[in-house]
């Protein structure tokens, strides 16, 4: 009696004095009443009184009630309100000693239709939208790119974007047969000196009959495409430096042959690593981007650097920047191959220094590496190759992500990023501000601005464009558009027309919450497009945690932190960013089928916090490592401190689910389906199978045969979807975390191939690894 007293005091006690500070910051008087009521059965049965039971039932009953007002009829919140005090009354309904048998009589069937109904939830899912796309075709030749059907040429497998395949031998009948084809690991693995960011996020290309992929070293290998065998490697020899923020490499790109087939590449197995053959003069050429600011030209048959390209194969991409920290300037994501150009983009740390390289976009002659033209936002009238001896502008907005092109039109599509500092705005030039957080459409020719959307104004929480543009040519009212479907972070898809900018999908400009600290502003308002995922605005009843104790400590920061909603300004009390600069969407992108002109994507929704922090004219001494914890912003009034918004615990403070997968009409702008996506077996120490609706990070494919793939989830699994329905077909455990983008091909025997790379991610903590994996039907 007294051991179980004395539990309901403490944990009376904890919730009666947590209640009581959120009762001072205007939150709900719930949890300092349930400490009373914990105290007082604590009490009564120290007693030995009978009333201890009724009181508890009471209690429950008044917690249910609660529980199913604030969350509905949803697993996930009800047992994490109920939970501890359904195991709290078990040992009430033990008969004992002086213990009543009339107030267990009166406990045990409240307990029980709790309990019952608690777990009865588990069969409702009030977050699945059902509904299927259409299955007919409405585009029947459309445009796809000029990859060969049976390959993968480019990083969305076509310069377009669209991360769809013609390919439809796998079908949502047959799918569940896939087995594992072959597996191959690549022996790159994070090292102790390794930034944490530190992840496998690379689509192969298919060319031929190999496969090229780089890893987070930059190591680039080629695998022959029926067996997985190495064929050959090139180690880059990228020095570790802690000062980086991500050591990742997300592709590579393609310069096909001058004349001849763009497939036939006739790939030597090596004797020896590649790095260590003498350059050649290359006709067909491999790029790939390092993290010590390079763009290496390789030829694919063998390995060698080309001796054609820049300096013996190497082009430093740190020339003519204004500043030249190490570790501040490369590029993770592969380069546009476009009419006889490689056009290379770059990522600039974020909040590391305000005075950092600048975030031009160059493009150099694909054979001879000679700059053609340069397009700095920060100065964007000039696009001529800049001089010797000049600089480009300091930390200028850049774009780090994916590109997309479009030859017939002549342009080529950015997504853009932020100037550094990302929460400071009072460094921007009006050049800056007018391209950030934007897609740019330039001149493949000359490198001219010719249209630019913004999709974030005076962009204060890292809200850069973040994913590849898909290009489709979409049947609307007014005939066939060119189409650019472009997803943001902050939630909207952006569906425009590509030749112009102007919308197809309206797009609004709505209010947005004022108030920045002294010397900066926020936007008035901030546009919306009517085709969105953005999630509803916070409240302190969507605060969450495994039992009722952290879910109070969570409402509490709730509290304390600002927040008005999305786009509440930084500040030094600390705001809850959300959606948080992790995104609804990423760099992963969507998936588009541009003959049914439907569209499959990944939402996430996860907050953060950003606290800003003053310096008053001293730095603090911030370690800078990745973009959570404590940022310097060298030269700036401020640091900067991000983190997702958890719970004592380490588990989000927002409710469940964080993750879904979603289906989209593209004509009529219509989310027919949307499922939640993924489980918690790989977050917890029990291989639990709940699907939850979990966070992650990659992107999707679709094929012709009706199928999507994506791996993505902070659980190991590459799964099948059906296009039309969005029903789960098929799940593959992988050995390693998924968090790369999948791609299909044909093999030599026409078979039809899903590869993806599991290495895992550095920031998400899923599991580390070096493996790729391929599957195939049966024969």
């Amino acid at each position: 009696m007294i051991i179980l007293s004395l539990i309901f005091w403490l944990v009376g006690l904890a919730l009666l004095g947590g209640g009581i500070w959120l009762i001072t910051l205007s939150g709900s008087w719930y949890y300092a009443i349930a400490g009373a009521v914990l105290m007082t059965v604590g009490t009564l049965v120290r007693s030995r009184r009978a009333a201890a039971q009724s009181l508890y039932a009471a209690f429950l009953v008044a917690t249910a009630a609660w529980a199913l007002w604030e969350s509905g009829y949803d697993w996930w919140p009800l047992a994490t309100r109920l939970g501890l005090f359904l195991v709290l009354a078990i040992p009430l309904l033990i008969p004992a000693k002086g213990r009543s048998r009339a107030g267990m009589l009166v406990l045990a069937p409240i307990w029980a239709i709790v309990g019952v109904g608690t777990l009865a939830s588990l069969s409702v899912d009030v977050h699945r939208t059902e509904g299927e796309l259409n299955s007919e075709v409405i585009a029947e030749q459309p445009r796809t790119g000029d990859t060969p059907e049976d390959s993968w040429h480019a990083y969305g497998r076509s310069n377009l974007g669209q991360r769809f395949s013609p390919l439809d031998q796998i079908t949502p009948d047959n799918v569940g047969e896939l087995e594992l084809a072959w597996q191959y690991q690549t022996g790159d693995m994070k090292g102790p000196d390794d930034v944490g960011e530190t992840t496998y996020e690379a689509t192969p290309l298919k060319i031929g009959n190999s496969l090229f992929l780089c890893t987070p070293h930059n190591w680039l290998v080629a695998l022959n495409a029926d067996t997985g065998e190495k064929q050959w490697q090139y180690d880059a020899k990228v020095p570790a430096e802690s000062s980086r923020q991500h050591q990742t490499c997300r592709g590579v790109s393609y310069l096909p042959p001058a004349s001849g087939d763009a497939d036939s590449i006739d790939v030597q197995v090596a004797s020896g690593p590649a790095e260590e053959l003498a350059a050649m003069q290359c006709d067909a050429q491999l790029f790939m981007p390092t993290s010590d600011a390079r763009l290496l030209a390789v030829d694919p048959a063998s390995g060698a650097l080309c001796e054609n390209f820049a300096d013996g194969g190497e082009l430093d991409l740190m020339h003519n920047m204004p500043f030249k920290q190490a570790g501040f300037y490369y590029s993770t994501s592969p380069p546009v191959v476009t009419n006889g150009l490689v056009v290379v983009a770059g990522s600039v740390n974020d909040n590391y220094a305000v005075d950092s390289p600048s975030g031009v976009i160059r493009a150099y002659d694909a054979r001879t590496g000679e700059l053609r033209w340069n397009w700095d936002s920060g100065n964007p009238q000039e696009t001529a190759p800049i001089g010797e001896g000049e600089t480009y502008s300091t930390s200028s907005p850049n774009s780090w992500s994916i590109a997309s092109a479009d030859e017939e039109l002549g342009l080529i599509y950015f997504p853009m990023g932020n100037r550094t500092p990302d929460q400071l705005g009072m460094y921007r030039t009006e050049a800056e501000e007018k391209y950030a957080s934007s897609v740019v459409a330039l001149s493949i020719e000359t490198g001219q601005v010719e249209w630019v959307r913004q999709f974030v104004h005076h962009d204060l929480w890292d809200m850069d464009t973040p994913a590849q543009p898909s290009l489709i040519d979409l049947e609307t009212d007014e005939g066939t558009q060119p189409a650019l479907v472009v997803p943001t972070k902050q939630g909207d898809v952006y569906v425009l027309n590509r030749a112009t900018g102007e919308p197809i999908m309206p797009v609004s400009e709505e209010p947005a919450p004022q108030g920045a600290i002294e010397g900066d502003f926020t936007a008035e308002t901030q546009p919306l497009s009517s085709l969105n995922f953005r999630p509803p605005t916070l409240r302190e009843a969507d605060m969450w945690g495994a039992s009722p104790l952290d879910q109070l400590m969570c409402r509490i920061q709730f509290r304390s932190l600002r927040y008005e909603g999305q786009y509440t300004a930084p500040s030094e009390q600390g705001t809850i960013v959300f959606p948080g600069n992790f995104g609804v969407f990423n760099w992963g992108s969507i998936a588009v089928d541009p003959k049914r002109q439907v569209m499959f994507g990944m939402p996430l929704y996860l907050a953060f916090t950003s606290t800003l922090v003053p310096k008053d004219g001293a730095e603090l001494g911030a370690t800078n490592q990745g973009e959570q914890g404590l940022n310097e912003n060298a030269g700036g009034d401020y640091a900067v401190e991000m983190k997702p918004f958890l719970s004592p615990f380490g588990i989000p403070c927002q409710q469940p689910p964080w993750g879904y997968v979603a289906g989209t009409d593209l004509r009529s702008g219509e989310t027919v389906w949307q499922h939640k996506n993924g489980t918690i077996e790989d977050m917890t120490a029990l291989p639990l199978p709940f699907k939850m609706g979990v966070p992650g990070i990659g992107g999707p494919i679709i094929t012709d045969g009706g199928v999507a793939f994506l791996a993505a989830s902070v659980d190991n699994y590459l799964r099948a979807y059906d296009v039309t329905s969005g029903e789960q077909l098929w799940e593959s455990r992988l050995p390693a975390g998924g968090q790369a983008t999948p791609m299909t091909y044909l093999n030599s025997q026409g078979e039809q191939m899903v590869v993806l790379v599991a290495g895992g991610h550095g920031s998400i903590g899923t599991t580390i690894g070096d493996y790729v994996v391929a599957y195939k039907l049966p024969q």
